[in-house]
């Protein structure tokens, strides 16, 4: 007996074999190939459902009896469907921003403090599904009047898989027409992108086993009693690959942004400026702050100024040089960031001296995005939410240096699972569970997980005056240099 998690990310789709104990067998992945225009990103959502089809393939070589492909991945991701639940036109991706007019009007028709208290999220953006929607039918009304259902990129491939069309709560929360608190769309939104109730499946659980493997597609007799779970979103199956499942866990991935998530078991009617999601299970929420400064703005730090060096070398390099320069950086340098959401910022670099190297710089470039996740942990804080460890995945995680500053920075120790596809993991821990192989993901949990690393808090002083520093800055950048 086993277990396949799909993955459907931006970058990559992947799939993940898992046997019956949660070890895994293999690994397969397709890069997601995308027709970028301008403001426009689209991608084949065909193309990537053949990818699929092409990597279960793969997996019948180890001769492993399949019960359950559950799926995760990102959620924006618009597709468009007739009335004969045919693709009608290329899907558009989340990162695609040609709905910006849209965006703007209906920030200016929805009170932005109705908005989070209705959806959780803070501000009405391209990203969003509904504004996709509305561009379509202002800008390309003969294809508007042939489409009959707005589905997003999992809830479609499931539906492919099986023949059942739902739309995962947990995947809907990030539509910005879903009411959290009751759990249905939310009509206003919905009469305002020009979406009628009608064109939207119908809303289910996250992790609901949605029914068998289309016949189609049960390539081998590993197939033949196969089942098809919705699963969740990426950031929610890692959380449950992670043992993240309880109030006062923190998960953090630093890769080409920074993600917080962490789980509630209530909205919250006092606004944190946390986005807040549906969670992975029946009542459950998460707050989750994406910052686009992570991993990326060392990335563009390296490119620019250190081309001949490796980020593991400039680790080692800066881990032996124990500079304790009072260097520091701002990294606003791209797109929106948490806990303030605003993407009118910039970054800074303030107290360079002329012994100052570009290790110096590199250090402080990695500790100002250290700094900005204790900023998002602070206001978790603040908002009195538990916060007792951090689990920590993506690139970052595999820095030692790193690690030791969150934890230092954060005043709470760090720990690093052994598993790396954390999604995908999680994936099968839900699988897992749905058919009673544990009893409960605790149970699935306690068993499965494995820690490989944790790192204890050691703050100073100097943490605190540097945190200090740190939102200093910012709100002179605010002041001084804010559009």
């Amino acid at each position: 007996m086993g277990y396949i998690g799909i993955d459907l990310g931006s970058t990559n789709t992947k799939a993940a074999l898992f046997d019956d104990d949660l070890k895994k067998i293999a690994i397969v992945q397709k890069k997601v190939d995308y027709i970028a225009e301008g403001v426009k990103v689209e991608f084949d959502v065909e193309v990537t459902f053949k990818n699929i089809i092409a990597m279960l393939r793969e997996f019948d070589a180890f001769d492993i009896r399949i019960d359950q492909i559950v799926l995760t991945g990102q959620a924006e991701s618009l597709v468009c469907l007739d009335a004969s639940m045919n693709v009608i036109a290329p899907a558009i991706s989340w990162m695609d921003s040609r709905s910006e007019q849209e965006a703007a009007e209906l920030s200016g028709q929805i009170d932005a403090a109705q908005f989070y208290d209705i959806t959780g999220q803070t501000v009405i953006s391209t990203t969003w599904p509904a504004t996709k929607i509305l561009h379509t039918y202002r800008n390309d009304r003969p294809l508007y009047e042939k489409i009959a259902k707005f589905v997003l990129l999992k809830d479609y491939i499931a539906y492919r898989l099986c023949g059942v069309l739902a739309a995962d709560k947990s995947i809907a929360t990030f539509s910005s027409y879903f009411n959290i608190h009751s759990g249905t769309y939310w009509d206003k939104m919905l009469a305002l992108c020009r979406a009628p109730r009608s064109t939207l499946p119908d809303l289910v659980e996250p992790c609901t086993v949605l029914g068998k493997l289309s016949k189609a597609y049960r390539i081998s007799r590993n197939y033949a009693d196969c089942m098809v779970n919705t699963g969740t979103l990426d950031h929610f199956a890692g959380m449950i690959g992670t043992g993240n499942i309880t109030e006062g866990m923190v998960s953090e991935s630093t890769g080409t942004v920074l993600g917080i998530s962490t789980l509630v078991r209530k909205p919250f009617s006092e606004r944190t400026g946390i986005p807040l999601h549906y969670g992975p299970f029946h009542d459950t929420y998460v707050l989750l702050s994406v910052a686009e400064s992570g991993g990326s703005v060392l990335q563009w730090f390296k490119d620019r100024f250190i081309k001949d060096r490796s980020l593991a070398e400039i680790d080692d390099l800066i881990s032996r040089k124990q500079s304790d320069s009072p260097l520091l950086f701002l990294p606003h340098i791209i797109g929106v960031n948490g806990p303030e959401n605003d993407s009118n910022t910039c970054g800074m670099f303030f107290g360079i001296r002329s012994e100052h190297d570009e290790i110096d710089f590199a250090k402080a470039v990695i500790e100002g995005i250290t700094m900005l996740f204790a900023r998002n942990v602070e206001a978790m804080r603040h908002a009195n939410i538990k916060c007792n460890k951090i689990i920590s995945t993506g690139g970052g995680a595999k820095s030692s240096l790193w690690s030791q500053m969150k934890a230092d920075y954060t005043g709470l120790s760090v720990v690093i699972p052994e598993e790396k596809e954390s999604a995908c993991f999680g994936s099968a821990i839900i699988g897992a569970v749905s058919n009673r192989r544990f009893c409960s993901f605790t149970d699935a949990i306690k068993n499965v997980v494995v820690w490989k690393g944790e790192f204890t808090s050691k703050q100073t002083p100097v943490h605190t005056q540097k945190m200090e520093a740190f939102s200093r800055m910012y709100r002179i950048m605010v002041e001084q240099y804010s559009k």
